[in-house]
């Protein structure tokens, strides 16, 4: 398995997790458990890892990026609608 993002909140991780599923990318997050129940112990070790297949890695970090990408446009049309008003 392969870390393709660390993050800081377990909601943030099974967002990724949920993105990565919903295109055909089987994710993990290992100590999901501990992050719900004790989050500072793994913010001690650099935060929560989401991880896939290796085979997997750079197709879900193309994944992430358009992801991104997508809702930065989105904020930004908001907000711009938001400034018409």
């Amino acid at each position: 398995m392969e870390t393709i993002a660390q993050v800081s909140e377990i909601a943030e991780a099974q967002l990724i997790r949920s993105v990565l599923q919903g295109h055909g990318i089987e994710a993990v997050i290992p100590h999901e458990q501990t992050a719900e129940i004790a989050p500072p112990y793994l913010w001690a070790s650099g935060g929560i890892s989401v991880q896939v297949a290796e085979a997997d890695a750079a197709t879900a970090r193309t994944i992430l990026a358009s992801t991104m990408n997508d809702a930065e446009a989105a904020i930004r049309r908001e907000q711009d609608a938001a400034e018409e008003e």
